[in-house]
């Protein structure tokens, strides 16, 4: 094979396409589909992906560059995976190259490395020549001065200095030192006999290798701990020829220092039974399927995802298992680790970049069989796939929000399809497209509706917020709470306090002219932060100090509305002052392994009142938790979002799933400021399917999914008559060329009209069957794509919105 199709790391629409370059004769037959390599493309040298290899090209021989540099002996990609980035790439309307970066764990995304370089035999005039000081290059980083970057451009122009492009990994192989033994212990005792009895270091390292029955290389640091020697006796001893030292690589294991006991299957209820033989048969008989798993909360779902796991692995096959980035608790990771020991490997943001580079490659090297991860873990690269399974499937943290805006779960059942095997979806509150599916027999509906050991529901009270202010209760807390939480304490058992923060934020308002302190960059309030007293904004990362006055009236009466965990906790230091209370929040888990030390403190009964946020709402299992109480149940349901109702209910459902989960009978206390509202009321019977049939209505009255697809458009310029109006001629491009069938909304604002100083509008169709709105809207990017005039403007198209802000 002599050339080789690479699509370059570059992101332009014209250059979206495979390049033929030529394959050095060193390497001819090395080069391999699904490799990186480093090529040549105009003045700089470029990542991409091999995605052929063939005899011949149709270019003109001379005009075809040579491969630079191969970044990979073996293919880093399957065929499988290179396929799916086809899909993907039209799927989600991305660039080629944004598909196939996807697949890669961070570690081994490309980074280009600025470098300015001498040219040969040119005379640098001062302050370069000082700055040079006789290196041939220097790093772009390493100019900061305006005069001297100018000087440098004024350079580069005179043909003097290049600019050079490297491309840098950020993945470096952990290696340790190990030394092993290179003659005989014959030679060794008599290496020990003719030493002499000064040298008490190396008869120590001597007679460590002669009493233990090592035939491999022992690590040095354990050699040096053992023995108490140093450097300098080892050197004298592989000088001698007896040893030898080498380098070798190791994993870096988030999880070694942790021993997991080993589980056994649990026997299963007549339900589990039925829905595992179900699965079973499908694995049989090599059938995709996509099944949906709905069961309550604590019905055992896991324990099918082991069981049938178990099926796969002894069948000789792989697994991937996705569960949502905020319920990757420990518990979770403990669970599949107890059963399956060291066939899994774990992909999660908690990790370092380098121990997710380590994970991946036990997965590429095929050394694990089973994955465990959050949305990116959808595309290790198993060859021989015999399941996968995504577990609160409804979750929409596996909707990936920018390019390529693929979902984890579209993913998976293309990738199943692929290798004729099934998925299952689990979830007590699906999403409505997907209990449709299985209503109408797409997918195949499981039914779980008991928890295991057929333990009650929790019982739930609503509490109307409204009445305690009209009874004078000016606290967060409503007096049937409060009187549980004193109840709680003294029966020793534990609660779990949630507060819902999403949507919703702590503001600061002036109390006499209304005044509301925004991000000058966004139309979006700051958010206050206790420590330190700033003000920031979440969309760019602004911040500021809190006025002592207001900007507007200068009135003093300038303060923070809304509860943060903070507030929350230090009012229940006040009413509850002998309750010891654990916060779990973004502030409290940013440090690696905080989050799992607060949740085993808690477990170990450290704590009576766990109080967090979403990062509780999942995945939690204590035995001693008898209390769940919301703070604030509605606070999502006012988001302008079609969603809303259904992810309150969603929310609602799981953090009530946290209480009485095993022999103690729980209890759910929400207090919500609209407690008539159907999404608050049906919690409280824990009833989806009377939730699925209202919020039905509502979507189809509303013509919003699973009745219509949606696609969702969305212009950002810095002027706002400019990103108005393109959104307006989009608008009614799209009108004149799709069916009467589809519905145009806007042009409009979009939600946060201005971030980054970018002024936002968009455009959401509603259709149901349009063969050619892909091409139309390819077609639209074009043409806006080759508008050397809008080089301001960005467009960006989401297929399968889950973010209308």
């Amino acid at each position: 094979m002599n050339f080789a199709e690479v699509i370059v790391d570059v992101t332009t629409k014209n250059l979206d396409r495979p390049f033929d370059y030529r394959i050095p004769d060193k390497w001819k037959g090395m080069v391999k589909k699904g490799m990186r390599v480093i090529v040549p493309f105009g003045p700089r040298k470029v990542q991409g992906f091999v995605i052929n290899v063939k005899d011949d090209s149709h270019l003109p021989k001379k005009s075809v560059k040579y491969i630079a540099e191969m970044i990979d002996l073996t293919p880093v990609l399957t065929e499988e995976l290179l396929q799916l980035s086809d899909w993907l790439t039209e799927k989600t309307l991305s660039y080629k190259t944004t598909a196939l970066q996807a697949m890669l764990p961070a570690a081994m995304k490309a980074k280009y490395a600025k470098e300015i370089k001498v040219i040969k035999n040119k005379p640098l005039t001062e302050p370069l020549k000082s700055l040079f000081s006789g290196k041939t290059s220097l790093s772009y980083t390493e100019f900061n001065d305006h005069d001297v970057l100018k000087l440098i451009q004024q350079q580069v122009q005179a043909g003097n200095l290049e600019v050079a492009y490297k491309v840098s990994q950020k993945t470096n192989k952990k290696m340790r030192k190990t030394v092993a033994l290179l003659g005989s212990k014959a030679e060794l005792q008599k290496a020990l006999d003719e030493i002499s009895p000064q040298a008490v270091k190396q008869k120590a390292i001597l007679k460590f290798f002669i009493e233990k029955e090592i035939s491999q290389s022992v690590p040095l640091k354990d050699l040096f701990e053992k023995t108490g020697s140093s450097s300098t006796s080892l050197k004298a001893l592989l000088q001698k020829g007896l040893l030898q030292e080498n380098e070798e690589e190791v994993y870096r294991d988030p999880f070694q220092d942790k021993s997991f006991k080993k589980t056994e299957p649990l026997s299963l209820t007549e339900e589990q039974t039925q829905a595992y033989q179900a699965i079973s048969e499908a694995l049989e008989k090599k059938r995709h399927d996509v099944f949906l798993l709905h069961g309550v909360t604590g019905s055992g779902k896991t324990e099918i995802y082991l069981q049938s796991i178990e099926k796969v692995l002894k069948a000789g096959k792989e697994a991937i298992v996705l569960v949502p980035e905020i319920s990757l608790t420990p518990q979770m990771v403990k669970r599949f680790k107890g059963r399956f020991g060291s066939q899994v490997a774990v992909l999660h943001s908690g990790l370092s970049t380098g121990e997710k580079y380590d994970e991946w490659r036990k997965i590429h090297r095929k050394e694990v069989r089973l994955v465990v991860g959050a949305r990116s873990a959808i595309f290790a690269p198993f060859e021989n796939l015999g399941m996968m399974i995504i577990d609160e499937e409804h979750e929409t943290s596996y909707k990936q929000e920018e390019m390529p805006r693929y979902h984890a779960k579209e993913v998976a059942i293309q990738r199943a399809q692929y290798h004729k095997c099934p998925v299952i979806l689990g979830s007590a509150t699906p999403t409505l497209e997907s209990f449709a599916r299985a209503k109408k027999g797409v997918y195949k509906l499981l039914s779980l509706k008991y928890r295991v050991n057929y333990q009650a529901m929790p019982d739930v009270s609503i509490i109307d917020m409204r009445n305690e202010l009209r009874n004078g209760n000016r606290s967060m807390f409503s007096r049937e709470l409060m009187a549980d939480l004193e109840q709680m304490l003294e029966k020793g058992e534990q609660a779990v306090l949630f507060l819902n923060k999403r949507g919703y934020s702590s503001f600061v308002m002036c109390r006499d002219c209304g005044y509301v302190i925004q991000c000058p960059h966004c139309e979006i309030s700051l958010t206050y932060h206790r420590a330190g007293q700033r003000l920031k904004c979440h969309y760019c990362g602004f911040e500021t100090g809190m006025p002592a006055t207001c900007p507007e009236c200068t009135s003093e009466h300038i303060r923070y509305f809304g509860t943060g965990t903070q507030r929350v906790e230090e009012e229940l230091n006040k009413v509850l002052p002998q309750a010891r209370v654990i916060r779990m929040d973004v502030d409290t888990t940013s440090r690696k392994g905080a989050h799992e030390k607060l949740l085993s403190s808690f477990g170990q009964g450290k704590a009576d009142i766990l109080l967090g946020t979403q990062m509780i709402a999942k995945g939690l299992d204590f035995e001693n938790v008898t209390l769940v109480g919301v703070l604030s149940a509605d606070t999502m349901l006012h988001i302008p979002d079609f969603r809303a109702a259904e992810k309150t209910f969603q929310l609602m459902t799981q953090v009530s799933g946290r209480a009485g989960r095993h022999q103690k009978p729980g209890r759910v206390i929400i207090q919500s400021y609209t407690p008539s509202h159907y999404s608050i009321q049906l919690t409280k019977t824990h009833d989806y399917e009377a939730f699925f049939q209202q919020e039905m209505l509502h979507r189809k009255y509303q013509a919003y999914p699973p009745y219509y697809y949606l696609a969702l458009i969305t212009v950002s310029h810095e002027e706002v008559t400019k990103a108005a109006l393109v959104t307006e001629k989009i608008a009614q491009y799209l009108k004149k060329n799709i069916s009467g069938d589809a519905k145009i909304l806007g042009p409009a604002a979009s939600p946060i009209v201005k971030i980054k100083d970018r002024y936002r509008y968009q455009c959401v169709i509603k259709y149901k069957q349009e063969n050619e709105l892909t091409s139309l809207l390819k077609n639209m990017m074009d043409h806006y794509n080759r508008d050397i005039e809008e080089k301001q403007l960005i467009i960006s198209i989401d297929m399968n919105p889950y973010m209308m802000m």
